[in-house]
């Protein structure tokens, strides 16, 4: 899940070098600056968190993406990562598509970012689960729904100095949860409200911090009596935390490196551990995980 479109974004923070062409103007000849600049970028983590949740069942990932930028604010791209069908039955893929405008408020120095993000997780959806303890073993539900894990987001940011806050809201339901999925209500206008902050302390090295709160707009529908009586928990709301430090360096002569050690978590009371809701991981199988736990993460980038 790409955390963010413009300010959050960590594999598109490094800048990088736009080509011009002069066609057939003399070589005494400046070429005109162009007003779009094009990055791409690729990266290797030990456990893909996101919002304080692994994505991959504590797997390594492999990512990468492509950004376009105008000079007018204007931005868009394509991210990929692989996740886990441990998570997303029979999804083995997230893709993110985003685009938005960002500026600053007039001379006060302080930034601003509005914009729209899709994760998208091809061939996934409620109606892949299993068939047998349907999309959680706790619960022994099995889904009336198709409801795809796909889910949209609208977002807007501030930032000032080393500071940022971004609100995000989902356009439709937050990965497909509904009355057709087990819960009380459909889950639309999820919110996800964050604080960050990046102190920079010379020579590419950089401290990090984030705090993050998730309020989804539903919980588990009260039918489902037999696994709120076995674990208690009802509702996915959690805050999440990460504490880092990063280090842009060169490696061969190549610049654009970057590395990250992250510690990274959440308070989450039941809901996604093993034995809860999410960290039975809407899979049916004997796999479980506690998708919110504590761990250090490290994280190996290159922006080309």
């Amino acid at each position: 899940m790409r955390k963010s479109l413009l300010s959050l974004a960590v594999l598109s923070a490094l800048s990088v070098s736009t080509l011009s062409f002069a066609g057939e103007a003399p070589d005494t000849a400046e070429a005109p600056a162009s007003d779009w600049a094009f990055s791409s970028n690729v990266a290797f983590t030990s456990d893909y968190y996101v919002r304080g949740i692994s994505q991959n069942f504590h797997k390594p990932a492999l990512q990468g993406g492509f950004d376009v930028e105008h000079s007018s604010g204007f931005s868009a791209g394509i991210w990929a990562s692989n996740v886990s069908p441990n998570t997303f039955p029979d999804a083995s893929l997230e893709i993110d598509i985003y685009a938005g405008y960002g500026g600053e408020i007039g001379k006060t120095g302080i930034g601003y970012s509005v914009g729209v993000i899709g994760y998208t997780y091809p061939g996934g959806s409620w109606g892949d689960c299993p068939r047998v303890n349907g999309c959680t073993k706790a619960d022994g539900v099995t889904p009336s729904s198709n409801a795809s894990w796909n889910t949209y987001e609208a977002n807007f940011g501030l930032s000032y100095s080393y500071f940022s806050a971004q609100v995000s809201t989902t356009l439709g339901d937050y990965f497909g949860l509904d009355k057709d999925t087990g819960y009380d209500d459909d889950s639309k206008f999820t919110t996800y409200i964050e604080l960050n902050a990046e102190y920079p302390f010379g020579n590419g090295w950089a401290l990090i911090g984030h705090v993050g709160h998730l309020n989804v707009s539903t919980k588990i529908a009260d039918t489902n009596a037999g696994y709120l009586a076995y674990n208690g928990e009802a509702s996915p709301d959690y805050t999440d935390y990460k504490v880092a430090v990063s280090k842009s360096f060169s490696l061969a002569g190549s610049e654009g490196w970057a590395a990250e050690l992250a510690y990274v978590g959440a308070d989450d009371t039941g809901y996604w551990n093993a034995e809860g809701w999410g960290g039975s991981s809407f899979n049916g199988r004997s796999e479980t995980a506690d998708l919110t736990d504590d761990r250090f993460t490290f994280t190996v980038s290159r922006a080309f």
